[in-house]
Formats: structure tokens, sequence, C-alpha cells
């Protein structure tokens, strides 16, 4: 019975696995080819490709953000096998859409679709949790981060170099792994959440806002929660721009924008594994945080100056740098709340990543559409990085307050 048990439980953590992978990939997996995408249904150069792109990228983060909570709500009521298999359903007719999309609107269901089912994310952790001892939950959630932290990199790569075959080719076969994944569901994936333990679903679920607010409450948490919200929205010009500001400035067609883009998350991936462990012992988390908001600084300004492949190749390690930011913000935030308010806390920091998500996209592209047009008044690409760089240059003052 106890073999069969642990049999059982390694075949739901592997499939569980997949479905993070799954997710993280369908996020990724859009970004090198977007322009070409754009160009598909009727945009009529990259500038104005960039603003409809920026559209679609806010349209999955807002549903990310406001099914994430009613999601999770359902998965307590019902089980979280039902929740996950029809995610998985839901997740394989939008990337059918998206292959077969010939208007920006079809695109924006799809991407819709991706959103709702993306917020699945949730439940999965759930589903891990329901099946882990209490000493075996927070290895088993470092899977989780690194298996989505091997999807992100996937993606793109698989993107850019699937679309030379053609360019709906990433999406037919982002469905086929995603109806693979539902089949072995059904076999391999039983209910983790016995009846006795679900709850009555309440219409609190239904509102994202409340823990939010909640969570603004709490001594001393108001400036770091704005601040890490705050450079996460600058943050946003690099998923959204990326392949548009490459196709810009160097003419890059999808297979070489995906592999920078799995490149930098491949740097991401050290910076945050390797060198945060070897940074924080020795500086602290203050000192640690405030080198890397200078990198952000330098990064964006860079990558705003830049016609050179070379020197945004050393951009891209000084990025990924900055990225140890927001995990350092948030273990100084961990530190200042109670135990019995950490879920409260991570919960709100990934909603605010979220609202980032969705007002990101459309302000960067706005300014890059103005700024792209070789017509224009002014001709720089490079624009919306150094607006992203102003704003961190802005906000270090404030950084440098949270020593308290």
């Amino acid at each position: 019975m106890t073999a069969s048990r642990t049999t059982s439980n390694q075949a739901a953590i592997w499939f569980i696995l997949a479905t993070i992978l799954l997710d993280a990939v369908g996020i990724g997996i859009v970004f090198p080819i977007m322009p070409d995408l754009m160009l598909r249904v009727g945009a009529t150069g990259t500038a104005d490709g960039a603003f409809w792109g920026g559209i679609l990228m806010a349209s999955y983060a807002a549903m990310q953000f406001l099914f994430a909570p009613v999601i999770g709500g359902i998965s307590d009521s019902l089980g979280r096998r039902p929740v996950l298999l029809l995610a998985l359903v839901a997740l394989t007719i939008d990337y059918v859409v998206m292959a077969l999309a010939t208007t920006f609107w079809w695109l924006l269901i799809g991407r819709v679709l991706a959103g709702i089912a993306g917020a699945t994310y949730i439940t999965a952790t759930a589903y891990l949790a329901d099946i882990s001892k209490p000493e075996e939950r927070a290895a088993n959630f470092g899977l989780i981060g690194a298996t989505f932290g091997i999807g992100f990199v996937m993606g793109p790569a698989i993107g850019g170099f699937v679309a030379s075959l053609h360019l709906t080719a990433p999406f037919w076969l982002a469905a086929a792994f995603a109806g693979l994944n539902v089949l072995l569901g059904l076999f391999v994936l039983p209910e983790s959440l016995v009846p006795e333990k679900r709850r009555v679903f309440r219409r609190r679920d239904l509102n994202p806002f409340g823990s939010i607010l909640d969570a603004f409450k709490l001594p001393g948490l108001g400036l770091p929660l704005v601040l890490i919200f705050l450079f996460e929205l600058a943050n946003m010009v690099y998923p959204t721009l990326w392949a548009f500001w490459t196709r810009e400035i160097f003419g890059w067609s999808a297979a070489p924008i995906g592999l920078t883009l799995a490149a930098y998350g491949i740097a991401v991936a050290v910076s945050q594994g390797v060198v945060m462990r070897l940074l924080i012992p020795r500086l602290g988390e203050f000192r640690t945080l405030i080198f890397s908001v200078i990198c952000a600084i330098a990064a964006f300004a860079i990558f705003g100056m830049t016609a050179s492949v070379y020197v945004m190749f050393a951009a891209i390690l000084i990025a990924a740098l900055a990225d140890m930011a927001p995990p350092t913000m948030t273990a100084m935030m961990a530190n200042m709340v109670a135990e019995d308010r950490q879920g409260l806390l991570q919960g709100v920091i990934a909603s605010l990543g979220s609202i980032a998500a969705v007002i990101g996209p459309m302000m960067v592209t706005w300014i890059f559409q103005m700024f792209a047009d070789a017509k224009g008044t002014i001709y720089l690409p490079g624009a919306p990085f150094l607006f992203s760089g102003g704003l961190v240059l802005i906000l270090f003052p404030f950084f440098l307050r949270l020593r308290r």
C-alpha cells in the first residue's frame, strides 16, 4: 500500500511539473515570433506591431490577476484534479486558436484563454502541498521554481527555432504537448484534496484586491511593496519589447531573438541561483539590493543607447544581475512579517507583479511606437529602456531608505 502510494505521488509530481513547464513555455513561446505574428494580423510596421503586442501581453496578465483567486477558490471547493485537467484542455484550445488566427481579435481571445488557464499555477502549487510531507514541501516548491525557470528559457528558444519552419508551428507543437498532458493526467493524476478538507466557495474569493489592501496595512510593508511593484513595472520593458527592439535595431529574425531571450533566462537563473548565494552572506541583503538596483539603471541606459551587438550581450549580463533585486526585496519583506502572514505577503507580491504586467506593456509599447517611427521627429528605439532607467533612478533614494 505504502509503495503504491509513493509511486502514485511520484507520478503526480511529474505531472504537476510538466504542467508548470507548459505554463512557462506558453508564456515565452510567443516572444520571439511576436513581430511576425503582428504583421500577419495586419500591423503596419514594427512600432505599430509593438503597440498591439503590448495589448496582448497586458490581456494575458490581467486574466491571470483576475482569475487566480477564483480558480484557487474553485480548486479548494471542487478539488484540484478537475481544475488542472480543464485548464490544460483550455490551453490546448488556446494554442489551436493562436495557430489559426488571422485577425488580432482572435489572437486576443487566445491570449485571454491562456491567461485564465495559466492562473492554475496556484492550483498546481496547492496540489503539491497536498501530497508532500511538511519537511518535503520546501524542496518540492523549489522544483516548481526550477521547472518554471527551465520552461521560461525553453519557450523563446523553441518559438524562435520552430518558427523557422512556419510561423504557426510553435503553437501547433505547444497544442500537441498540452493535449498529451491532458491524456497523461487522466491516467496518473489522482485527486489530492479529500472531500472532508474542502471548503465552500466564498464571495471574497472573487476579489483579487482584498488581500493587497490587507498587506498594505501591515507595519513597514508599504514602501517595499510600492518599490517592488515599480521595479517590476520598469522591468516589463524586457519581455514586452525585446523582440521588437532587436528587430528594429539589428533586423533579426525569430531564431536569434529566441536564442538571446534564452541566454537572458539562463543568465538570470545563474544570477539568482548562484551569484545571490555568494553575495548575500558577504554583503548582506541591503547592499546586494543596492548593487542590483545600480545594475538595473546601468543596463537600461546601455540598452537605450547602444546599436552594437557586442555591447548588447554585455548588457544582458548586467541586466541579469539586476534581476536579483525582486527576490532580495521579497526576502527582506518576509523577515518583516510573522509566520502566519507569509502566505498573504507572497500572494500580494504575485498580484502586484500581475498588475505591473498589465500596465507595463501598454506603457512601454506606447513609448516605442512614438520613438521607433523613422519618420517621426526623434528616432530613438531605445527610448522605453531609458524611460525605465529613469524611473528606477528616481526611486533610488527610496531604495536607500530600506536600510532601516
